[in-house]
């Protein structure tokens, strides 16, 4: 790795340069004017951290659990679809990346890797599932059992795509799969394989959703899920308490706040803003995570102050795997972990369990002084 390369945003500028458009505005692009894509990152710098000092902070640990596992950081890796784009071990760098730092790997249902390569190339890695639910329920109970047999640990329900939002960028560029890559988690010769590797005019991503995924997705369909798995389920993509509610009662285990990476609606909340009122909601009934603009440790830091256990990156990792595949992924983990350990030193939080919502304050609280 190059040298230079000493934070988050250098590996997001030296991916710029490397990338092909067509992949590189895939992976950046938000939906429609993209303002709550540039939101979710100004959100995070509201937040301010209240340091105390003069406590002991000789020995730290930034280790904590997720729904029974124990992790060695609080943030892990968000379902991003086709990783191999970046780089041509794709999913599998950076699901193997997350074994070495120890944290959960999350591989999307539209990856370019499967269940099985996946478990076989990663097997020590906490590896959890995301979930697109199609037409044909069978499709979709087939991912189910095979991502279960493949030892994953939990499913991710993404809640907030019956379609996928207006993304300009793919629309321009006509946004299509490489030819030499493709849907892995389906077999070759079915349309939900390749389908992706073409595009009618518009954006070829738009297109597949609108042929295949269910629009009609109501919290009936979390129950059943239920049903067919002993997988823990998280349901991602809640962004209001009355959702959060509601996915507590159909028997989610966890609720991940998150905008689709701004990629959905455009106006909707910055996510650090809604964690609160989703945490407020679920009352410790269930555990609470969230993704969306996080890319540097005290960004996590202040992501766990406001109740959140665990934090999830998305395209921080494909600027790692873009920038040189495992390796990259491995070092972008690691800057965080060195930056984490760094805030929380200098704050007076020697573990996690410190680190709670009086260290943390937004900015206007100090106009008001």
């Amino acid at each position: 790795m190059k040298s230079s390369l000493v934070c988050v945003s250098d590996y997001e500028a030296e991916a710029h340069k490397s990338l092909p458009r067509n992949a590189l505005d895939y992976y950046r692009s938000g939906a429609m004017q993209e303002t709550t894509l540039h939101e979710n990152k100004e959100a995070i710098s509201r937040w301010y951290i209240r340091p105390r000092f003069l406590r002991d902070m000789s020995i730290r640990s930034l280790a904590t659990t997720i729904l029974g596992h124990r992790v060695k950081v609080p943030y892990g890796i968000a379902p991003t679809a086709m990783q191999r784009m970046a780089h041509p071990d794709g999913e599998v760098a950076n699901a193997r990346a997350a074994g070495r730092i120890g944290t959960a790997f999350t591989l999307s249902t539209i990856a370019t890797a499967s269940v099985e390569e996946i478990a076989e190339h990663a097997s020590d890695t906490l590896r959890f599932f995301q979930l697109y639910i199609f037409k044909d329920r069978e499709v979709t109970a087939n991912l189910v059992h095979r991502a279960e047999a493949a030892g994953f640990s939990a499913l991710v329900l993404t809640v907030d795509a019956p379609h996928f939002g207006i993304r300009r960028a793919d629309i321009r560029n006509k946004f299509a799969l490489p030819p030499n890559l493709r849907m892995a988690n389906f077999q070759t010769d079915d349309e939900k394989s390749s389908l992706l590797n073409t595009s009618a005019g518009g954006s070829g991503i738009t297109e597949y959703v609108k042929s295949l995924f269910d629009p009609s997705l109501s919290w009936d369909d979390v129950a059943w899920l239920t049903r067919i798995t002993k997988m823990p389920i998280v349901l991602k993509g809640i962004l209001t308490a009355e959702d959060a509610i509601l996915g507590i009662e159909a028997g989610a285990a966890g609720i991940w706040v998150s905008n689709h990476g701004a990629r959905q609606i455009d106006g909707v909340p910055p996510t650090i803003e809604a964690l609160p009122e989703v945490v407020k909601a679920v009352k410790g009934q269930c555990e609470v995570y969230i993704d969306g603009g996080f890319s540097q440790g005290n960004d996590i830091f202040k992501a766990l102050a406001l109740g959140a256990q665990m934090v999830f990156l998305g395209r921080p990792m494909l600027w790692g795997l873009a920038c040189g595949g495992e390796e990259g992924a491995y070092s972008v983990l690691d800057i965080l972990k060195t930056e984490l350990d760094s805030v929380m030193a200098l704050s007076g939080c020697a573990t996690i369990k410190d680190i709670t919502k009086e260290m943390v304050i937004r900015k206007e609280y100090y106009a008001r002084l």
